[in-house]
């Protein structure tokens, strides 16, 4: 079976070098022939890579200790689930499984736009066949999968201890899913560069490809922030780890490009900056990966030191050039139809968004390489903490948050000054309110009361977007309201699922702004004794150990009351894994909407006294419910309306006749 999944391996190589060929050549050529097969060669690369990584899982759930990356990171005593997630929880296998959705997103595009886009299609597949045959080639010569051992260990290793979470089967996926999936806008923008088609319909044909692997990278980085929240133990969520940053980076310039790619549609503007944002935003993908698997960076997330480094760097070098190289070419053909009018346009609210979200993105990319950058001139690693990011960007994400309520309640081309009072008035009015009530509440925190008050001028702005155009609805339809809103949202998904996405920002906020008001315990108890935390009371009832095949554990239990009333029981666990000598904290949360009490046993005694750590998170959970409206608000976007099927078919009808055989001259 590793044969067949080498062999596998070595004729992807091939298929995908040779799709690449065929549909460059077809493209010049204008032979339909040679298209059609370097598509065939992309669904052949999926098809062999996927006997790849179903013969690497089954050496896994087979034991097969021989192979190398087996050994490493699955033993006889992992659960099944654990054994399934085994797949991406080590360089190779995580390499494996990036390569192999790259070819699952190639062969999606490649089935869905046979007959649409015909003349972007062949530059769309040779593109995103060359980034398959570059994977193909690091998978064979850089990281092996399949490689073996001389010896067959009696056990493995077993998979790192941090990653024996639940979460953990769902976050790298997802994150996966999101980096892998902006190479299909990339390809769209390369397409429409090589075949000299620059009107729009590389951003109709992208937009959702573009929307589908946004939503899977910011839930992924939000799920990221769910699983260190809880397995980690320190009480929080973003630590701006390169690692975290290497993932948010791509995400910041996607949002950019999704916001801008309005503009030129409907303005025929920014059509270099959004050709720009789409090369960038693959560019930092190809850029994370090679920071968080060369081994340059030191992370709790990041892979150990390997050679597959000086492929990556290579490779992005190679792309970067190549890229904005065309880009250049093409400029006096990316010539701008219109112009701003006004200052107070929608058009000038969206470039301040670019802006805000590229602001932010340097600063968290400086943040991340100066390490780097300061170890090539002094040679020593300075780090940058959390402080640096935080006094950056909090500002910044205030300012981006503004932005989010105030551009719907400007007009395009231009709003008048009428208009511009009688948008405004009542989201500014019912922020200041607030901000003044928080105020007299005890708050004085500068930035969580600008916070508060953004959050409830942006969510009175966003809701009066769905209330006033639901009421027009009613007038012009008589719907009674729900049946209005909801067909109001369904006729325009992208604009009204683009709103959900914003107040899931709000939400996101709230939960961001009660870290200022975070409190923090630490303390001895003896078995039996209690002790006031906060507004709670916390008891300490017993202490356990236990024995399991490949950890041991000790667990606190922890009766928790407030008010004289009785909570629940906490059952804050440490364990220690001998075969990788480390130790992990099992955290316990007491969980409300309001606030979670949050419990760490730092170490027991002799005696059975123990440490505790105690963390009360104050809104916390706005972060989480803002994550789900996230996801729904994406989805409602992404889902194909009426007009949608219609540019398809419009799309399809044009695509009869392009790309015709050409028939050899016959000589006498």
């Amino acid at each position: 079976m590793i044969d067949i999944g080498y062999f596998a391996l070595c004729l992807a190589l091939l298929a995908s070098g040779y799709g690449v060929l065929a549909s460059t050549m077809g493209a010049r050529r204008g032979q339909l022939g040679l298209v059609r097969s370097g598509e065939n060669a992309v669904l052949a690369t999926c098809t062999l890579l996927t006997i790849a990584v179903v013969t690497l899982w089954q050496a896994l759930l087979s034991h097969d200790f021989q192979v190398e990356y087996v050994a490493e990171n699955s033993n006889r005593s992992m659960p099944l689930f654990y054994l399934v997630t085994a797949l991406w929880g080590g360089q190779n296998g995580s390499l494996l499984f990036w390569g192999w959705i790259l070819s699952l997103y190639s062969a999606a595009v490649v089935a869905l736009y046979r007959q649409r886009y015909r003349e972007l299609m062949p530059y769309v597949v040779a593109t995103l066949a060359f980034t398959s045959f570059f994977f193909c080639i690091v998978h064979l010569f850089a990281a092996d999968p399949f490689q073996r051992l001389s010896f067959t260990p009696p056990d493995g290793r077993g998979l790192n201890p941090i990653l024996q979470h639940p979460v953990m089967a769902i976050h790298p996926p997802l994150l996966y899913l999101g980096m892998v999936g902006m190479v299909v806008p990339f390809a769209f923008a390369i397409a429409a560069l090589l075949s000299g088609k620059l009107d729009t319909t590389w951003l109709r044909a992208s937009r959702r490809w573009t929307l589908i692997p946004w939503t899977f990278l910011g839930f992924g980085l939000l799920l990221g922030g769910k699983w260190a929240y809880v397995e980690l133990g320190w009480g929080g969520y973003w630590a701006w780890d390169p690692v975290e940053n290497s993932s948010l980076m791509p995400w910041l310039v996607a949002t950019a490009f999704l916001h801008s790619i309005m503009i030129q549609e409907r303005k025929g503007m920014l059509k270099v900056w959004n050709l720009s944002l789409a090369i960038l935003t693959y560019g930092l993908c190809i850029f994370g990966t090679f920071m968080t698997r060369s081994g340059i960076i030191s992370s709790v997330h990041a892979f150990a030191q390997s050679n597959i480094g000086p492929f990556f760097a290579t490779f992005l070098i190679f792309s970067l050039v190549f890229s904005f190289g065309l880009l250049w070419l093409r400029l006096p053909l990316l010539k701008a139809d219109n112009r701003l009018e006004s200052f107070a346009s929608r058009e000038t609210a969206f470039l301040l968004n670019n802006w805000v979200l590229l602001g932010m993105l340097f600063a968290v990319f400086w943040g991340t390489v100066f390490p780097l950058v300061s170890e090539a001139f002094t040679g020593e690693q300075i780090t940058v903490g959390a402080p640096f990011f935080n006094q950056v960007n909090i500002p910044i994400g205030l300012v981006l948050l503004l932005l989010t309520g105030a551009g719907p309640l400007f007009a395009w081309r231009r709003t008048s000054n009428e208009s511009l009072r009688k948008n405004f008035t009542t989201p500014v009015t019912a922020g200041l309110i607030f901000v003044g009530i928080v105020f007299a509440l005890g708050v004085r925190d500068l930035y969580a009361l600008l916070s508060f008050g953004l959050c409830v001028f942006v969510a009175i702005a966003l809701g009066a977007e769905f209330h006033h155009g639901t009421r027009a609805r009613m007038r012009s339809t008589s719907e009674i309201y729900p049946v209005a809103l909801y067909r109001l949202c369904a006729k325009s998904r992208r604009r009204y699922g683009g709103y959900l996405t914003h107040l899931a920002l709000v939400l996101l906020f709230v939960g961001f702004t009660g870290k200022a008001f975070t409190q923090e315990f630490e303390f001895v108890l003896e078995k039996g004794a209690s002790r006031q935390v906060g507004d709670y009371q916390l008891s300490f009832e017993s202490l356990a150990f236990a024995e399991a095949s490949n950890h041991s554990t000790t667990a606190a239990a922890l009766g928790l009351h407030r008010d004289g009333e009785f909570l629940g029981t906490l059952l804050p666990e440490r364990r220690y894994y001998p075969a990788f000598d480390q130790g992990t904290t099992e955290v316990s949360i007491y969980s409300t909407l309001r606030e979670d009490f949050y419990v760490i046993l730092v170490g027991s005694a002799a005696d059975h006294s123990a440490k505790f750590k105690v963390y009360i998170n104050p809104l916390i959970n706005f972060v989480w419910l803002g994550s789900v409206v996230f996801v729904l608000g994406a989805l409602w976007a992404m889902w194909p309306t009426p007009r949608d099927r219609r540019l398809a078919r419009v799309d399809r009808a044009s695509a009869v006749g392009l790309l015709v055989p050409r028939k050899r001259p016959h000589h006498a």
